[in-house]
């Protein structure tokens, strides 16, 4: 067996293994949301397989090898799992497509300087903020429905939406904790439900880490920066709180960005201590957006930024290491 078949095979394992992780959070997701979850995971499976099929045919690249290895199916998965539920057929399809488009731009797998799941979902963030926003209310609709919904035919259901925990908290002047947690959006201590999709998340990210996909760098480097920052930032339950650091450990896609996102291996660092800086500044700037930014979870953006900022840290890294060992 060649090198290169090796590393292929191990590429292909490694994304099946993701795939497998991320099953519990879909599953919370399903039970959270409804079939709106499952539409937009099938409308970004095939069009992320169709466009990366496309664009290896005008480079005049093998298809089915490449293709066998998954990373377009995980890429797909995780946009579909951060875009809302229900949300308009051509906006999963754009997303999936610029998702892809953005990876092969570069060169292909092992090569995109940027995680193409969240370049899909920031470009369409800002393309079309308005339908970014509308996550539906707890349950969501029925297969027909939701097809309804999602295509716009039939007789499209009106008063499904509602808004997130993070952007009733983010727009919030008057109202105090305990009195926001009273509302529909609000749980124990994140967002209704969603604190149990993202404690299936980070099932998926253990089990994950157990089979040695990833360190423990950058996971740890997000979670303990985004709870150092909120916990600093925290001024209790007033009308003017932020949110504890509990609140956004366990709202928005948190854990499926500490464990699924900030981990991809290629756009992200590869020293130990670079990844650990890695995953703090993803963190920081995480918090920053949510609290300051014009968009309620700022994963996405958070990422990108970081992933300019890969080769200083790594040259950082690199110098660190080179002073401890003088």
């Amino acid at each position: 067996m060649s090198a290169l078949e090796s590393v292929d095979e191990r590429l292909q394992q490694v994304m099946k293994l993701v795939l497998l992780a991320l099953v519990p959070g879909l599953l919370a997701m399903f039970w959270l949301y409804g079939w709106g979850v499952l539409i937009n995971l099938i409308l970004a499976s095939v069009t992320a397989l169709a466009v990366e099929a496309v664009v290896l045919r005008l480079r005049q690249r093998e298809c089915v090898p490449t293709l066998s290895d998954a990373s377009a199916l995980v890429s797909a998965t995780l946009l579909a799992l951060a875009l809302p539920p229900y949300c308009p057929w051509w906006l999963t399809v754009c997303a999936a497509a610029l998702a892809i488009c953005g990876k092969q731009l570069y060169g292909g797998v092992g090569k995109n300087p940027f995680n193409p799941a969240m370049l899909g979902l920031a470009l369409v963030l800002v393309a079309f903020p308005q339908q970014m926003t509308h996550w539906p209310a707890l349950h969501g609709m029925d297969l027909l429905g939701g097809l309804q919904q999602v295509f716009g035919f039939g007789q499209i259901a009106d008063g499904w939406v509602q808004a997130t925990a993070l952007d009733s908290l983010r727009v919030n002047k008057s109202l105090t904790m305990d009195e926001l947690f009273a509302t529909p959006a609000f749980g124990h201590v994140g967002g209704r439900g969603v604190e149990w999709v993202n404690l299936a998340f980070l099932a998926g990210g253990a089990f994950l880490l157990q089979r040695r996909v990833f360190s423990w760098h950058a996971p740890v480097g997000m979670l303990a920066s985004l709870f150092v920052i909120s916990l600093l930032c925290w001024n209790g339950s007033g009308s003017d709180s932020h949110g504890s650091p509990l609140f956004h450990l366990l709202s928005g896609a948190t854990m499926l960005g500490a464990f699924f996102i900030v981990t991809e291996p290629v756009s992200g660092a590869k020293s130990a201590f670079a990844r650990l800086l890695f995953g703090a500044g993803v963190g920081l700037l995480t918090y920053l957006i949510r609290t300051w930014g014009g968009y309620p979870d700022g994963v996405a953006f958070a990422v990108l930024l970081m992933n300019l900022c890969v080769p200083a840290l790594e040259r950082f890294a690199e110098s660190r290491q080179e002073a401890v060992a003088q």
